[in-house]
Order: C-alpha cells, then sequence, then structure tokens
C-alpha cells in the first residue's frame, strides 16, 4: 500500500464523503458531505445511523447493496444541481466493513465521449 502521508486532502475533496460501518453507524463525513447534509446537522450525524438520513426505498437500497456487494449509481438533480451519487461496500481484511458514498456534482455541458 501507498502511504499519502497526512490525509488533509480528503477531506477537501470536491466531492462529498460519506462512510458507514455494517451498522450503518455514520463513522466519517469529509467537509463537502458535511456541507450538503448541513441541514441535518453536518458532522454532527458521525456517530448517528445513516438509515435515518434517507427514506424507506432508498434504505431497501442501502441494504441491497450492502448484501450484494453491488454498488448503486445514479445522477439526482435538486435546485438545478446535477450529482452522480454512488454507493458501494468498503471491506476490511476481506470482509464487507460498511458502505461508502461519493457524490459528485456534474456541470451541466459536461462531455459524453464513447470509446471504442
Amino acid at each position: 500500500m501507498v502511504s499519502v502521508g497526512n490525509l488533509e486532502w480528503f477531506e477537501q475533496l470536491p466531492c462529498g464523503v460519506t462512510v458507514c460501518d455494517k451498522d450503518y453507524t455514520i463513522l466519517y463525513m469529509n467537509d463537502k458531505a458535511a456541507v450538503v447534509s448541513s441541514k441535518e446537522g453536518g458532522k454532527a450525524l458521525i456517530g448517528k445511523n445513516l438509515m435515518d438520513c434517507h427514506p424507506p426505498e432508498a434504505q431497501k437500497k442501502l441494504e441491497k447493496v450492502m448484501a450484494s456487494g453491488r454498488p448503486n449509481v445514479y445522477t439526482t438533480e435538486k435546485k438545478g444541481t446535477k450529482k452522480l451519487v454512488y454507493q458501494c461496500h468498503w471491506k476490511k481484511r476481506g470482509r464487507v466493513a460498511g458502505l461508502v458514498e461519493f457524490s459528485f456534482e456534474l456541470p451541466s455541458d459536461m462531455p459524453n465521449f464513447v470509446r471504442t
């Protein structure tokens, strides 16, 4: 494994990163994730249950990601901002340890390249 030193850069990523354990307890939120969820408590959500932040339909999808190992990937748009959300499990010593969610804001004029 390559060491990247101080992880301050991770806090400053321009995408939201939220990590929970296998019991859905939020372990980590970077600065962007905290700003996006500020109305719900921001970093005060660390230690809380991730499922409490999602409606029942989304909870079922998260449970499926945890059980199947297949990611849940989608785009969403709110107030003119389009995002790509990527939810997947993470492992510790080869075993599923929880979920991680990446949320990327997408530019409205983002190009799409089809490679052959």
